[in-house]
């Protein structure tokens, strides 16, 4: 966790009242980063800012958390990365993540099996305003 947290290029936690409720950590191309779905980014896109992993505890979802992160996200970006990428999975299908990416303005861009094929994510992406 040491090394994947020195090669984040962003990285946010929201707390309330000493408690962690939510975290948004993300790279730029170029890392020493082996996720199979941060390297297809990589094959297709010169710039961008991939959403590793954006966690809010349930009790706090509904609440525009994740918006936040992403506005936050897209205000840090705008002058490093022309969009914003992620994964959300398909199989087996994360319907809440889908929707809020889709709501938030995420395309998918593709779409590929991971895990031995036991997995497959939509390939995400979201062009940031002013590039």
């Amino acid at each position: 966790m040491e090394h994947f947290l020195s090669i984040a290029e962003y990285f946010r936690i929201l707390k309330i009242k000493d408690q962690i409720v939510g975290f948004l950590i993300a790279l730029t191309p170029g890392k020493n980063y082996q996720s199979l779905n941060y390297k297809w980014f990589e094959k297709k896109y010169k710039s961008f800012m991939y959403v590793d992993r954006i966690v809010i505890a349930p009790a706090f979802h509904g609440n525009g958390f994740g918006r936040a992160f992403y506005d936050n996200l897209s205000d840090f970006s705008s002058e490093q990365a022309p969009r914003i990428t992620c994964e959300v999975n398909i199989r087996p299908m994360n319907e809440g993540s889908i929707l809020f990416h889709e709501k938030y303005g995420f395309d998918q861009v593709g779409t590929q099996e991971t895990e031995g094929g036991t997995k497959e994510v939509s390939l995400m992406a979201i062009d940031l305003p002013n590039n």
